[in-house]
């Protein structure tokens, strides 16, 4: 585990983390993606565009991204005992397959609550994978029978 950091991305990685998940879409099955290079363009546009609501963190070995996470961030409707309310998302973690299997999921997920509890969100919910359930429950993540969701996609 020597020479690994996690830490915000920078501007410069941006192009890293796109093809980070460009591989996660790959490694999932997607098909017809287009053009990788114009997926890049686009994901490091919409990444500057939206860094006030999505904050990402990197996994580094080496001065190589190997590893990414997002907090989605969304402000709450205010109460009388706390004008200022948010929570979060985790999204989008993703780990090289050489890298994985090590704790190094783990320790980004830990990462992303560590900055969530620093920013003083009310929870954070994840929209998980099969395969990732057991790494958010090691990480204290728990189902909850309040969470609803209904899916709002066109067909």
């Amino acid at each position: 585990m020597d020479n690994i950091s996690i830490r915000p991305a920078r501007p410069a990685e941006l192009s890293a983390v796109a093809t980070l998940r460009w591989e996660w879409l790959v490694e999932n099955g997607l098909e017809d993606l287009g053009e990788r290079e114009d997926f890049v363009r686009h994901f490091v546009t919409w990444a500057e565009e939206n860094a006030n609501s999505h904050r990402c963190l990197v996994l580094v070995r080496d001065d190589r991204v190997i590893g990414m996470a997002w907090l989605a961030v969304v402000q709450r409707v205010p109460t009388p005992r706390a004008p200022r309310r948010a929570s979060g998302d985790l999204q989008c973690v993703y780990v090289v397959p050489e890298a994985r299997d090590g704790g190094l999921g783990g320790r980004l997920i830990q990462a992303v609550l560590d900055g969530a509890r620093e920013l003083g969100l009310e929870r954070v919910t994840v929209h998980s994978s099969p395969r990732a359930i057991p790494a958010y429950a090691r990480s204290g993540f728990q189902e909850s029978p309040r969470l609803l969701q209904a899916q709002v996609t066109r067909a």
